[in-house]
């Protein structure tokens, strides 16, 4: 959205203090581990812009909280792969063959806004290792959420996801719907639908400090009933949602939605069709 679209739209503009009040009042609070997921342009016009939003969120936590975003460079798979755009085929040794290794400190973030891609570089934020679908986290849990990120894992109980749900940790979805819940995907891990399968992928990573490509396997996930699953997740626990400007607030345990999504799965996938 053209930032003169939000300024019009906006009554008044967020400061970083009330920001971290809304947040607070949206049921954030000191000690909280939180993985956020975030629309900036639902929140209005922000002083500051993305680094306020990160001040914010981290003012709203404090200093023994610890907030989480998720980082993901998907560019970095199996270019046979991909279909948000696709490439032509004859590209794709060409790109096996040159795409970068991951890094932590300088790989981008990929499709998720400014501000994951400026809170994975953040003083004090810590990357996990995965390649293609890493998180960033800042705070006392930081090190513990993205250690050891399973590479066939990407977004299960090896996780920083997984470590988060034995946190007993909380998701804000903050002008975003259950579509952006990652968590939702350790929920698929979890999960004992029918006609669950893998997908072999590969990534560009650093070996013994060599770049190499690097195949692996890993779930394939599916993400178009999302948007159900949330909706009925929504209403099972009636999930009260806020609203800081346009941008609709939701927060609750992370426990209780990937329990409730395992649950719904089992229940009403079925891809051995």
């Amino acid at each position: 959205m053209p930032e003169q679209d939000i300024i019009e739209r906006s009554k008044s503009p967020l400061t970083v203090t009330s920001l971290a009040e809304n947040l607070r009042s949206c049921g954030l609070a000191e000690g909280q581990t939180i993985l956020v997921h975030l629309a900036m342009s639902k929140l209005g016009w922000v002083i500051g812009g993305a680094e306020a939003v990160i001040l914010a969120l981290l003012a709203a936590v404090g200093e023994t909280g610890t907030i989480m975003m998720v980082t993901n460079s998907n560019n970095n798979t199996d270019p046979s792969e991909w279909q948000h755009p696709p490439v032509p085929e004859q590209w794709w040794q060409t790109i096996r063959d040159h795409t970068p290794a991951y890094n932590p400190l300088t790989t981008p973030t990929r499709g998720l806004g400014v501000v994951p891609e400026l809170f994975r570089t953040w003083p004090g934020t810590v990357r996990s290792a995965h390649p293609a679908f890493s998180l960033a986290a800042h705070g006392p849990n930081a090190e513990f959420l993205v250690a050891d990120h399973a590479l066939e894992e990407d977004s299960g109980n090896r996780s920083p996801l997984g470590k988060l749900y034995e946190l007993d940790g909380h998701v804000l979805l903050l002008g975003v719907e259950h579509w952006n819940n990652t968590s939702l995907h350790l929920a698929e891990f979890r999960a004992n639908y029918r006609g669950k399968r893998s997908l072999r992928t590969a990534s560009a990573m650093l070996v013994d400090g060599q770049r190499q490509w690097v195949s692996y396997e890993t779930l394939e996930t599916y993400g178009e009933d999302f948007g159900e699953v949330g909706a009925a997740f929504d209403a099972a626990h009636n999930i009260h949602v806020q609203h800081i400007n346009e941008a609709e607030v939701r927060f609750f345990r992370q426990r209780l939605v990937v329990d409730f999504a395992a649950r719904w799965m089992e229940q009403h996938r079925d891809f051995s069709k």
